[in-house]
């Protein structure tokens, strides 16, 4: 576990109001919210600021008699947004686009280097450490600047888009210039800039704005993608609470040695928390390191392309009818179909070691989904199956189980057996578990029965699933999988270890997971 981890970790409980407690007497965000409509009217009619095209209001549906979780108003029209919001928060907390509460979409004032006060800070990327820390401070003279610069005032966001998972993001000290690459901006109300900082970095917030970037070298976050940011807005007090508590938690971070010690300190719900930092970390190839003796997962994925050819020829599957390759040439990934080649770097959510390999499920895995429940179908023997309600994350529960008629074909393409890794189709798309029984099942038609063509760490890949599932990959919004059909999961891009790292992987993953749990 690295101190970044723990950071994240950190982080990802302050935006989710799980870090400080509540405070009953606080003026809850609605308030807060009121008053920024308001100043923002003010500035409106005195044409400092350009007035919102899309202005957005969000709210819990019970306070509109509404029979949803939440709902967002444009205009006149009111939709349900339920499934875009990515974790509960306190009652006294509201969810805002970020457009909403801050100046990031309006105008930047610009100037040219050589019109700009020698003496002034002259800001660039190369002077941010990634996690925003200042590593120099150059003025303009010093530095030599040229080309158009973006103005910024002591106290802006300072938000780097270029490449944002560096998370080269903080509060100016001062006034100066940056690079058009930095976007300095201001939020209303008196919101603490330093929690929106902390928010901009938290794992939330940097999945998301990754997984919507644009540009292969040289990945962007957009205005758009930023500006639709659905920011955690806690009271004003409990703001300020919380960047202390994180500014007073950094210490132990950067001391991480002796982090065991206090992390009874720590909120009761920051294991879950670390659990989901360790599994980002792991399908990342960031957990343990590589061994350059491995296998590589080139030659595993060729024994696997093997083992199809032999049940191909054998009779028992059937061949691919656009079978995928994935190459890599320069650290980009291109897919060779019909014989015909493509990049695909904007479909790759995260960099992999040298020695992984992107594929798609499809080359890895044999799938079949399920019986669909016929009543008028009276042929077959009464059997048992299990259902989505029956599969959850990692577990089964098969205290209620269904029956209906399968005959002999149907129970041999229903059936899942010891190892076979099952994932919904339905309800919460992408959930999965591990069968781990000694006898067989059937399953219904909402769940994937994936079986491997040849010997992998099947482990390893449930926790891929997680992991997609937690960031929008599956069932999500922007490029994520919206279902999870039988097309869906064949094309399911996926990154591939050495065999042996596969289960050095799981055995790390397992080992602090039990130290998880003792927190």
């Amino acid at each position: 576990m690295t101190a970044q981890q723990l950071k994240n970790s950190i982080l990802q409980m302050a935006v989710q109001g799980k870090l400080v407690p509540q405070d009953p007497n606080d003026e809850p965000a609605s308030i807060l919210l009121q008053r920024i409509k308001a100043e923002k009217q003010e500035l409106i009619k005195t044409g400092k600021i350009k007035k919102d095209k899309k202005s957005s209001e969000i709210f819990r549906g019970a306070t509109h008699n509404l029979p949803y979780a939440y709902c967002e108003q444009i205009g006149k029209e009111i939709r349900d947004i339920s499934d875009e919001i990515p974790f509960e928060i306190p009652e006294s907390w509201e969810w805002v686009r970020l457009g909403i509460i801050s100046t990031y979409n309006q105008a930047k004032q610009k100037i040219n280097a050589k019109d700009a006060d020698v003496s002034i800070w002259g800001l660039d990327l190369e002077d941010l450490e990634k996690g925003g820390r200042l590593l120099v401070k150059k003025t303009v003279g010093e530095r030599k600047a040229v080309g158009d610069k973006t103005i910024f005032t002591k106290g802006d966001v300072l938000y780097s888009k270029l490449r944002p998972y560096l998370l080269k993001i903080l509060v100016a000290p001062d006034s100066g210039i940056c690079t058009p690459e930095i976007v300095p901006f201001t939020v209303y109300g008196g919101i603490s800039a330093e929690y929106i900082v902390n928010f901009l970095k938290s794992p939330y917030v940097d999945g998301l704005v990754n997984g919507e970037t644009y540009g292969i070298k040289m990945p962007r976050a957009g205005t758009d993608t930023m500006i639709s940011l659905l920011v955690p807005l806690p009271p004003l007090s409990e703001q300020h609470r919380i960047v202390a508590k994180i500014e007073e938690l950094l210490p132990y971070i950067e001391r991480y040695g002796k982090a065991e010690e206090h992390l009874t300190t720590l909120n009761t719900t920051f294991p879950e928390a670390l659990k989901k930092s360790i599994l980002q970390e792991a399908v990342q190839g960031k957990l343990v390191p590589q061994n350059p003796d491995d296998e590589p997962a080139s030659v595993l994925l060729e024994r696997i392309r093997a083992e199809k050819q032999a049940l191909i020829k054998a009779g028992k599957i059937k061949k691919d009818k656009h079978e995928s390759v994935i190459v890599t040439r320069d650290k980009i990934p291109y897919e060779i179909i019909d014989g015909k080649e493509r990049c695909i770097a904007d479909e790759v959510p995260f960099e992999i070691p040298d020695s992984w390999c992107w594929c798609r499920l499809g080359t890895i895995f044999q799938h079949n989904t399920g019986k669909t429940l016929n009543s008028s179908n009276h042929q077959g023997t009464m059997m048992q199956y299990i259902t989505t309600s029956n599969l959850y994350w990692d577990r089964f529960e098969l205290d209620k189980l269904r029956e209906m008629l399968f005959t002999d074909s149907e129970v041999e393409k229903c059936t899942v057996t010891k190892g076979d890794l099952l994932v919904c189709e339905g309800g919460d798309i992408g959930r999965a578990a591990i069968w781990n029984y000694d006898y067989p099942m059937r399953i219904q038609n909402h769940i994937h029965r994936l079986r491997s063509y040849a010997p992998v760490e099947v482990y390893f890949f449930y926790y891929v699933f997680y992991l997609y599932k937690r960031a929008g990959l599956i069932g999500g919004k922007g490029i994520g999988i919206q279902g999870l059909s039988s097309n869906a999961i064949d094309k399911l891009l996926i990154p591939l270890p050495p065999l042996a790292e596969q289960k050095k992987v799981v055995a790390k993953i397992e080992e602090l997971m039990q130290y998880c749990d003792k927190l």
